[in-house]
């Protein structure tokens, strides 16, 4: 279900802007997301977010941000997609977040970007016109196998074609990386699987991959993903019962290995670990005083 609701402000500050992104500004549109990905962190009480089928639509969203951006003092990055992805089906005919680029690109801001679909390429235009100041486009990738992204992010876009529209991206001189995050345990993590991702990244023009060989679970997100366990992978949810209990953090198998292996092929493809940051004041010319 779809509902619109009206929010008091768009963009909240980072106080001190995260050494991998270099987000100075996180923008969310959307409220909960139609991807239904299987291990999504977002079911979590924490976000007050009842039910995470829901999609809400901040109606006013644009008319905030073309308040909001020329009230800031400094330029930066602007985040989007770390609560909800930014390109769900919805997009395709709301554009909430191609409207919200144009406004972007106008007032000379950066954009850093999370998402799971192609759909992203419906903006292309208006990220190059970003890209004047800085644009990143940070794709999540946690298997290089169609099939089993189904399972695990059914509602979302094949892999393949992720790895499709983030080569078309880098071609544009858009900045292009990989989320590589979360390597399921029993279900993703090889060898085998984290290092074609690797591949994969290399051949379609990723910059930068970010890891993390595990997964989190807490509350009503470890219930629901328990249930998809029983569902998809028979067998595996005792496995994770015995090992992580009421555990937060969920290591991978051999996550050292695993981290090993893929820093060796990074810095064999010259792929870097974090997102090359924007500098506005690298914009900045200094005027003379003559």
């Amino acid at each position: 279900m779809i509902r619109e609701i009206r929010a008091k402000v768009l963009l909240s500050h980072v106080r001190f802007p995260d050494s991998w992104f270099g987000i100075r500004y996180n923008m969310n549109l959307y409220r909960g997301c139609e991807h239904q990905c299987i291990y999504c962190d977002s079911r979590s009480e924490c976000y007050g977010i009842e039910d995470f089928r829901d999609v809400l639509v901040k109606a006013n969203a644009i008319e905030l941000l073309e308040q909001e951006l020329p009230r800031k003092r400094v330029k930066g990055t602007i985040g989007t997609g770390a609560m909800s992805d930014p390109y769900m089906p919805s997009e395709a005919t709301l554009n909430m977040t191609g409207q919200a680029l144009e406004v972007i690109a106008r007032h000379g801001f950066g954009v850093h970007i999370t998402t799971k679909s192609d759909l992203i390429l419906k903006d292309l235009d208006a990220l190059c016109r970003v890209n004047q100041a800085h644009a990143s486009v940070f794709f999540t990738v946690t298997t290089t196998d169609d099939a089993l992204g189904k399972k695990v992010e059914p509602e979302a876009p094949p892999v393949s074609q992720r790895l499709r529209a983030m080569r078309i991206l880098a071609d544009h001189g858009i900045v292009t990386g990989v989320a590589m995050m979360p390597i399921l345990p029993f279900i993703e993590d090889t060898e085998e699987n984290v290092l074609d991702i690797v591949e994969q990244a290399h051949r379609n023009g990723a910059r930068y991959i970010v890891p993390w060989f595990g997964m989190s679970m807490r509350d009503r997100q470890r219930a629901y993903y328990y249930d998809k366990l029983d569902a998809l992978f028979p067998g595996l949810r005792p496995l994770y019962e015995r090992r992580f209990g009421d555990r937060y953090m969920c290591s991978a198998n051999n996550s050292e290995r695993l981290a090993e292996v893929f820093y060796a092929r990074c810095r064999e493809y010259g792929i870097a670990d974090r997102t090359p940051a924007y500098d506005p004041t690298s914009h900045v010319k200094q005027l003379s005083m003559f």
